[in-house]
């Protein structure tokens, strides 16, 4: 870009293959490093580094971790019974800040899309298949996302889930704070088929 260097515009270069970030927040982002925040740039240089040596995928769940077994697959509190099925270490993050579940997780690291030539092959479906056939798994959780990916990609692995497993879905519909009147269809349709029973 006109009136830049050439480090700056390799670094907003890069900013910009970061999902969510434009070019305009890149080049935001960059500046406000070299002008404002410059000291962090070292360390954010060596957090970067060491993440990239660091970090691989749990051989249980395929979690993003530092050790052979991530921090939920080597905790004896966990539920060994259950076992929900994520797209990605942000879903299984945001599950956990619920509070409202305490079994044991496998991330797929994507979802089927074949237009983006993303296939089953993607998934790491050998690795589930293995946890699949463990004894005392009782029930196999999807909370892939409500998306046509995500849908046909529960589809798609339920498929794998042995007939004596019982197999859930998350529940979708009516967000907390939500009105009906400005639900989409779809939403509140699934939340009229998914009702439940009233809590006292």
């Amino acid at each position: 870009m006109a009136g830049s260097t050439p480090s700056l515009d390799k670094v907003v270069a890069l900013l910009r293959r970061l999902p969510g970030i434009g070019p305009r927040s890149a080049q935001r982002i960059a500046l406000d490093l070299l002008l404002r925040k410059r000291e962090l740039m070292p360390q954010l240089a060596q957090a970067l580094e060491q993440a990239h040596r660091a970090i691989r995928h749990c051989t249980r769940c395929n979690n993003l971790c530092e050790d052979e077994l991530c921090v939920l697959c080597s905790s004896a509190r966990r539920d060994r019974g259950t076992l929900c099925i994520v797209e990605s270490p942000a879903d299984l993050l945001a599950i956990e800040d619920s509070g409202a579940y305490s079994g044991e997780y496998f991330v797929l690291m994507g979802h089927l899309s074949p237009l983006d030539g993303i296939g089953p092959d993607a998934l790491h479906l050998d690795l589930l298949e293995k946890r699949l056939q463990e004894d005392g798994l009782q029930e196999v959780i999807f909370a892939t996302n409500s998306t046509l990916e995500g849908e046909a990609t529960a589809q798609f692995v339920a498929a794998l889930v042995p007939e004596r497993i019982r197999v859930t879905r998350i529940a979708r519909g009516i967000p907390m704070g939500g009105e009906l009147e400005y639900l989409d269809r779809s939403t509140l349709g699934r939340a009229v088929h998914g009702r439940g029973a009233l809590d006292p």
